[in-house]
């Protein structure tokens, strides 16, 4: 894998950070936590798409393929986020309730699962393969 420089490094974890705070400062602060949790997702998802895999492993290759998936789920429940401030599609206020009020937690909880499980399985993947050589 492609191992991102200093600069980048900080703008992967100052994205995680504000992502974290965006989605527990929620409850109190509905106008700001959007905004931090957007401008975190596109930094952590700018910076993960930046770790490019040059080898030629199908399951790393795969799993970074499911990383990427796992990216657009949270810039998804950005979108969600800003959606839950009111009802900017027209909905009739039962359709809202029903699929967007609060579904950005869902989707941040899919999101962070499938960070999580492929995060663990490319690095037990690239250490078997450093293994090999």
């Amino acid at each position: 894998m492609k191992q991102l420089n200093s600069f980048q490094n900080a703008i992967f974890i100052s994205g995680a950070v504000l992502m974290v705070a965006g989605a527990a400062l929620w409850m109190m602060f509905k106008g700001l936590a959007p905004w931090l949790f957007a401008v975190g997702a596109l930094a952590f998802v700018a910076m993960q798409v930046q770790q490019r895999y040059e080898g030629d492993n199908f399951t790393i290759q795969r799993l970074r393929r499911i990383m990427l998936m796992s990216d657009v789920l949270l810039i998804l429940t950005a979108a969600l986020m800003f959606a839950d401030e009111g009802n900017p599609f027209g909905l009739d206020h039962l359709t809202w309730l029903n699929y967007i009020h609060n579904n950005w937690m869902v989707l941040l909880l899919l999101a962070a699962v499938i960070q999580l499980y492929t995060v663990f399985r490319i690095d037990a993947e690239l250490k078997k393969e450093a293994k090999k050589r």
